[in-house]
């Protein structure tokens, strides 16, 4: 398997991944190669969330020829894709191509880089825009956003989230985290498990993450 637990959070592994996301830390990567990767690094974690993360079982298949038994992914069908607005898009098209019947919700939600980050390495959040579909107990919700830095962010949005519905699991996703916000998020919502590429080392002054990939948006978007 892929995906190995790292006590702050379970980490994907997978070579392909590795190669997507070291092309994307890349101050070369341009806007086009940049969305397009990540993208791609969508599709990959969401095949490793498949196949790590996700049972499976035996039902019964009749061929033209005759019955046999086959092994489907169990509730594939009941999952639930939220978007943090904006840099999580491209990172969503790529989620979805291994969840094509998934659910999918929207949320943009966004820090106050003006109020800057406060003595707890926390900033304030504004959320503008919430389009979630109804959650079911016996839903798998995926929460994307590519970079979790601080965790102030995702705490909103896991609020919003919770707000609707309390699903079967709930996996945060990200490209890139720091320790700091994956601290946060555990320590807020320790039921929900914490899914990424890459822990960094650290984040600087203004809240980014060091090494990290800078602003994920703007790089996607040409901003």
């Amino acid at each position: 398997m892929a995906i190995e637990d790292r006590g702050d959070a379970h980490v994907i592994t997978h070579a392909l991944a590795k190669h997507m996301l070291s092309e994307l830390r890349s101050d070369e990567t341009g806007q086009v190669a940049f969305r397009d990767g990540l993208i791609e690094l969508g599709r990959l974690c969401g095949f490793e969330i498949v196949d790590g993360m996700m049972d499976t079982e035996y039902v019964s298949i009749t061929t033209p020829l005759a019955e046999t038994t086959g092994e489907v992914v169990k509730g594939i069908d009941d999952v639930v894709i939220v978007n943090v607005l904006r840099a999580a898009t491209p990172f969503v098209e790529g989620l979805v191509k291994a969840f094509p019947q998934a659910r999918q919700g929207v949320i943009s939600a966004g820090r106050d880089e003006a109020a800057g980050m406060n003595e707890a390495g926390e900033f304030p959040i504004t959320v503008d825009y919430v389009k979630i579909p109804d959650i079911n107990d016996d839903d798998t919700v995926i929460v994307a956003d590519p970079m979790l830095a601080t965790g102030s962010t995702m705490v909103a949005v896991l609020e919003e989230v919770f707000d609707i519905g309390r699903p079967e699991r709930l996996i945060v996703l990200s490209a890139v985290s720091a320790p700091r916000g994956l601290h946060r998020v555990e320590e807020a919502y320790p039921a929900v498990d914490l899914l990424t590429v890459a822990i960094d080392e650290r984040l600087d002054e203004e809240g980014y993450i060091v090494p990290g990939v800078g602003d994920a948006g703007d790089r996607a978007f040409g901003t």
